[in-house]
């Protein structure tokens, strides 16, 4: 096949490259400039898509002997991710910037272009599996090394874009695996350090990239009696379920931490509570993407969901709403809870180790303790 492949200028998109030359196929590398900024540089391990990882990239592909080229893709990332990202934030709700990537990134400008250049699929570093049926669809599921899986934020791409991706390390048992095969192949990345954090807040300091973008928007921080604890600079700067940093400066009556449980941006109020308020009975999603065919009548069905990416996967019985979206309860003597889940962030739904389908929470409801 004709393979494009996406080289961040690490070490996974490095060896799924050179995987997919192995393989045979007539392989084309390609690196998305994500940054308005030129000068941008990495911060140790914060970041990607910098100056440095597009010559990363370019060096890996010259040890694979294949054709590079960089895309410069910095507006649409602007308009999609670090829009959608500001606008979740100022909402009070809490976004996943990966997941946004994938969908309008990764999996609909790179592989739609990708596809309007002739490519029959595009090939990522990405920790996930592809399986196929006998009847030939396909299957998308978690990697065999759990502690990278990334099944969670490339749910969101759907069984279309799926039909036309490529994860060659999702077999791959664990990452010191490809770091010793990059080094093998004579990559250059073999030990160049992970990426982590939001890529296009390379510092690290989120609050202060919001801060900087959405301006200050005080408010007071209350506990669920309505008392004032404290003041903050503006809601954007939480999430349900923190703890630290809420600058409350007293402990709660009964010496226990107080977490947020509450974000009104309308109001700009933050509401703080007990640990124990932050259990989640019901999650309410929309915008649902499914891989396996959802039951029209709106049955329910058990499986899984996971509303963080290295979250655990909780037993839930789930069913497709009117509006298209999921809903998902929480089995009742489950082994784990649901806990602190917020507005914005993705929920996805496993059989095993299947993805099914992927949605974005929109509301929740919480667990009543006896």
């Amino acid at each position: 096949m004709r393979v494009l492949a996406a080289m961040s200028g690490g070490v996974d998109s490095a060896v799924a490259a050179s995987r997919a030359v192995d393989a045979g196929h007539d392989v084309v590398g390609v690196h998305m400039a994500l940054s308005r900024n030129r000068d941008q540089f990495r911060t140790g391990s914060r970041g990607c898509c910098s100056i440095e990882d597009a010559g990363d990239a370019r060096r890996a592909a010259d040890v694979l002997g294949i054709p590079y080229y960089v895309w410069d893709l910095s507006e649409r990332f602007e308009e999609t991710v670090v829009a959608d990202f500001l606008a979740e934030y100022a909402a009070g709700r809490t976004p996943n910037p990966c997941v946004r990537c994938n969908e309008h990134i990764k999996f609909e400008a790179l592989a739609d272009k990708a596809l309007a250049l002739g490519f029959d699929a595009v090939c990522t570093g990405h920790y996930a599996r592809i399986v196929v049926r006998g009847d030939g669809r396909r299957e998308l599921h978690r990697a065999r090394d759990a502690a990278k899986d990334q099944s969670y934020v490339l749910a969101v791409m759907g069984p279309e874009r799926l039909s036309r991706a490529m994860f060659p390390l999702g077999d791959t048992a664990t990452k010191d695996e490809v770091r010793a095969e990059a080094a093998a192949r004579g990559l250059s990345v073999s030990a160049k350090p992970d990426s982590y954090d939001i890529c296009f807040v390379a510092d690290g300091d989120t609050r202060g990239f919001l801060r900087d973008r959405l301006g200050s928007r005080p408010g007071p921080i209350l506990d669920t009696a309505g008392e004032v604890l404290g003041t903050h600079d503006g809601t954007y700067g939480y999430t349900i379920g923190q703890r630290k940093g809420l600058a409350i400066g007293r402990p709660a009556p009964d010496g226990k931490p107080r977490y947020v449980l509450s974000i009104e941006p309308v109001t700009s109020t933050v509401v703080v509570g007990s640990v124990d308020e932050l259990d989640v009975a019901t999650v309410r999603a929309g915008s649902a993407v499914w891989f396996a065919d959802p039951d029209a009548d709106g049955d329910w069905f058990e499986c899984e969901a996971q509303v963080r990416a290295h979250g655990e996967a909780i037993s839930v019985r789930s069913r497709v709403v009117s509006d298209g979206g999921m809903e998902a309860r929480v089995i009742a003597g489950a082994a784990h809870r649901l806990h602190g889940v917020a507005a914005g962030q993705s929920l996805v739904l496993y059989d095993g180790s299947r993805v099914l389908a992927q949605a974005t929470v929109d509301a929740t409801t919480r667990a009543v303790r006896a």
